[in-house]
């Protein structure tokens, strides 16, 4: 059993200017006013677009991002359906291989006591909700196990699975919907885990990407 804490990694190399450049062009060609274009234009212009509510040319950049995550959170993430998504699958995947470490890999709740560091809980220093939690964990792997031993296939085996099981995602969106994203899982009423996980992300695009995120970073803060 492992547990680990959740993260995310932007897959494409990112140049902020010339994806505000290529959705200034873009934009342009509904008025033919490409004549415009200057070295300066292109970060006001794309600000203008998403003051209007004008974000339909955001979709013609799309960024790709890797989660690692716990089922629970990839839940949430799959409902947005003009991303795409290819996940790490429990029915092909046998966490009794080599691979996996012989073993099942959880995601450390960011509302429990930090267990990464191999402590095990007890009724001396940790919490109720940590003992719960960790022990469920360790039931839960050992149930697992316990059906692939007796011949269960690992499709049928992961009927016993927790969503704090690690799963590996990967999301590609266009920046329309990835602000639509970011706006819903980074409010302070999206859940924790969620937000843990997405906060960092828009705070990395805001520095990566200047103009497209900044509404949402600056609402975010101000909550």
């Amino acid at each position: 059993m492992k547990i680990i804490k959740p993260s995310y990694e932007i897959l494409d190399p990112i140049d902020g200017q010339a994806i505000l450049k290529k959705l200034e062009l873009i934009g342009r060609v509904s008025h033919k006013s490409e004549d415009h274009i200057t070295e300066t234009s292109a970060a006001p212009f794309v600000k203008k677009l998403i003051d209007l509510g004008d974000e339909s040319v955001l979709e013609h950049v799309s960024i790709t991002v890797r989660f690692i995550c716990d089922r629970g959170v990839s839940h949430e993430l799959v409902r947005h359906r003009l991303a795409a998504f290819t996940q790490e699958s429990t029915r092909f995947c046998n966490y009794s291989q080599d691979k996996f470490g012989n073993q099942l890999t959880f995601i450390q709740p960011c509302f429990l006591h930090d267990m990464t560091g191999g402590k095990i809980p007890n009724s001396f220093g940790y919490t109720s909700d940590d003992n719960v939690w960790y022990y469920a964990m360790r039931d839960a792997e050992a149930a697992y196990f316990g059906m692939l031993r007796e011949g269960a296939k690992s499709e049928e085996a992961r009927s016993v699975l927790p969503n704090s099981l690690k799963t590996e995602l990967i999301m590609t969106a266009n920046l329309r919907e990835l602000r639509h994203i970011l706006q819903l899982r980074c409010s302070k009423r999206a859940h924790p885990q969620c937000r843990e996980l997405m906060i960092p992300l828009l705070h990395e695009l805001q520095s990566k990407i200047p103009i497209v995120f900044d509404d949402i970073a600056e609402r975010i803060n101000h909550e």
